[in-house]
Parts: structure tokens; sequence; C-alpha cells
């Protein structure tokens, strides 16, 4: 769950195909996105999920697994 509602937020920012998203997929490699990019999927994570993702946290973040499970751990 989620995952797909990660996924939601990364195509609205990103713009790519759902399909090319995995749980092993790097955000800036994988999927082509910049330092902005990523700022506005947190930002995007944190209104889909009604969470705050601390500046430190979200720089360690490479991975959608990583992302998702900063959301799980947050959530929790």
């Amino acid at each position: 769950m989620v995952f797909e509602k990660l996924k939601k937020v990364i195509v609205d920012v990103l713009n790519v195909d759902p399909d090319e998203i995995k749980m092993e997929s790097t955000i800036m490699d994988d999927l082509g996105a910049d330092s902005l990019d990523v700022y506005q999927i947190i930002m995007g994570i944190e209104e889909e999920f009604d969470i705050e993702v601390p500046t430190e946290e979200a720089e360690k973040i490479t991975t959608v697994e990583e992302a998702v499970e900063l959301i799980n751990n947050a959530l929790n």
C-alpha cells in the first residue's frame, strides 16, 4: 500500500512510467530525478502520508525501498 502511494507521488513529480518504478530503483540514477525533483518527492510524501520527513533523513534516501522504509517507520 505504501509502495503504491509512493509510486503515485513519484509518477506525479517525475512523469515516468509507473512500471519503471521498482523497490530497488534508485531515485536519481534509475528514475532520472535531480535534487529539486527529490525535494518535490519528499514534499509529496509528507503531504500524501501526513508525516514530516526530517532533512537529514531525506538526504539519506537514494532508493524507492529506502523511501518506503522511512514512511513505514514514520507511520508506526
